[in-house]
């Protein structure tokens, strides 16, 4: 496909970028550590760390690592965390270890989690107390060795430290009560010596993250990103947002979870790259809570999912803000809806940009052009140095106008499925990855997604998978058959519904909602549950959703 987009491209932004202009993802940090030494970079709860104090402490956790847990280069390091100042600490400071960083959402109930540590081999887990509970479940049936636990308060200082977290275990009960083998306190890597600190050798083809997610089907994968994904994605991302953002001078507002490829890339590596400061939000679903703390920064820049923007826009308060800073709102994860990208625009004076990207493409692939006027309703044009080609089903080309499966070609694109070739083969060729999403694209080069060739529901912005539901309710002993769809939902995009057979007659819809509850994530869990005494198949004995969906 002839990359028509090229000629769209606003004035400054290059064609090509150099994938390996860094040698690894860490050299990409330690120059900011370097350069932006005195400058704020990370802000949470009204404590800030400095660039300066990010690289002394990041250094001491890697040296906890490498001499008192005595993990290798390539080992795999789980993070299981909401948005604090010890997220970032433990993700860099895991990376400079040369280990691997194992994203894990909190939220995750014991079966995930437990599948999460077992598919991914990890040998350490750093976690927040408040869900130490379910790792304990977990806990016997993987090979975990080390456990680092962390309170909310502990990158206070001083007496405000101790104070939240009696706060939060105390009086809000937070914190429920488990038991774990020898769990190492936070607190021991902050007093680890950072003169023993190694740095490794690391090298853009080693693995930076195992980042799961179901890929286009079924049970949760592990994307491999090496070192040379995230720097060549980074760099595409500089491409695109250069003519934007000022060195030095950016405040970012990270609401989204940076365990979601979305905030871990966009916000937390970017605006480290740039010298901003991350201003992390640790519970968004908290709007009054959230637009008070966006009423004392002068934010430059915010990502989020439509979910997100639009919550936002419906809190009392927030078009009182001041939004003379705000330059630029990017919007991922889940469809823009226009309506939420009008109201954006008219309130802030920000265009709400929309960026197309996936967990397998570390994640950028297509982004607006920052001189589009308003809202276009397309996911934007091509990353510098990306491929794309829509593709039939019969193995040609899409012409203009015409739906194909979106594949995707560049630096960003993952090196393949964490110990699973046979789903790595099934979506990747010869550098080319199918993403199972069915686009279009105009004569200007603008891409816009139709549809999804698979199943995959997506609720706020994460994927859910209708296997994975289906599965989950079969294990109740009194439904014979289940099926799995999403249907529109004004607020999340979509919402998951069910479809049951029963076995036994005195089955009801509270007891489907608490069995998928006690083993799904919240924003899996079905939200309407319909009876029926049969479901459409095909004539091989296949459930067909579609037809649900119909």
């Amino acid at each position: 496909m002839e990359k028509i987009w090229l000629k769209r491209y606003p004035e400054g932004m290059p064609e090509t970028i150099d994938p390996e202009h860094y040698n690894s993802l860490l050299e990409v940090f330690e120059k900011s550590f370097t350069d932006y030494k005195a400058l704020p970079a990370f802000t949470n709860m009204g404590k800030t760390l400095s660039y300066d104090e990010i690289d002394q402490t990041t250094k001491r956790v890697a040296a906890y690592i490498q001499h008192d847990l005595g993990l290798k280069k390539g080992d795999k390091v789980a993070v299981m965390m909401p948005n604090l100042l010890q997220t970032p600490v433990s993700i860099l400071g895991i990376l400079r270890a040369g280990c691997v960083v194992v994203n894990v959402n909190p939220l995750y109930t014991v079966r995930e989690l437990e599948h999460q540590l077992n598919d991914s081999q990890a040998s350490a887990i750093f976690i927040l107390a408040n869900f130490a509970d379910t790792l304990e479940k977990a806990l016997p049936h993987t090979k975990v060795k080390h456990i680092v636990v962390t309170q909310v308060g502990d990158m206070m200082g001083g007496l405000k430290k101790h104070l939240v977290n009696f706060v939060v275990k105390h009086i809000k009960k937070m914190v429920p009560s488990y038991s774990l083998p020898n769990p190492i306190k936070f607190e021991a890597l902050l007093a680890a010596n950072e003169s023993d600190y190694i740095k490794p050798a690391v090298c853009l083809s080693d693995i930076a993250f195992l980042q799961y997610t179901g890929g286009t089907t079924g049970v949760s994968k592990g994307a491999m990103l090496t070192h040379g994904n995230m720097v060549g994605n980074l760099e595409q991302v500089s491409g695109c947002l250069d003519q934007v953002l000022e060195r030095g001078k950016e405040v970012v507002v990270t609401a989204l979870p940076l365990y979601h490829i979305f905030a871990l890339t966009a916000n937390c590596l970017t605006f480290m790259k740039y010298g901003g400061l991350n201003l992390l939000i640790t519970n968004p679903r908290d709007m009054k809570g959230f637009v008070k703390e966006l009423g004392q920064h002068k934010f430059t820049a915010i990502t989020g999912v439509n979910t997100l923007f639009n919550g936002l826009l419906n809190t009392p308060g927030f078009a009182e803000l001041d939004f003379s800073s705000l330059k630029m709102s990017l919007g991922g994860g889940m469809a823009v809806q226009r309506p939420v990208a009008e109201k954006w625009q008219k309130i802030t004076s920000s265009k709400l940009m929309e960026g197309y990207g996936l967990t397998e493409c570390s994640p950028l692939v297509t982004v607006s052009p920052y001189d589009l006027d308003s809202y276009n309703g397309s996911i934007g044009l091509p990353a510098p140095n990306t491929e794309i080609k829509l593709m039939l089903d019969n193995g040609e080309e899409a012409g203009k106008g015409e739906p194909g499966e979106l594949w995707v070609k560049g630096p960003q694109v993952m090196v393949g499925y964490y110990n699973r070739p046979d789903a790595t083969a099934e979506c990747l060729q010869d550098g080319w990855f199918a993403t199972g999403d069915i686009a279009t694209y105009d004569g200007e080069g603008f891409f816009y997604i139709v549809d999804r060739k698979k199943d995959m529901i997506i609720v706020s912005g994460f994927n859910v998978y209708p296997n994975e539901i289906e599965e989950v309710i079969a294990m109740h002993e009194g439904v014979l058959e289940a099926a799995a769809i999403g249907i529109p939902h004004d607020v999340s995009g979509e919402q998951v519904k069910v479809f049951i057979v029963k076995k036994d007659p005195s089955l009801t819809e509270k007891d489907i909602i608490k069995h998928c509850r006690d083993n799904l994530t919240n924003y899996k869990v079905p939200k309407l549950v319909e009876f029926r005494d049969e479901l459409p198949k095909t004539n091989v004995g296949k459930i067909l959703r579609r037809a649900l969906k119909d």
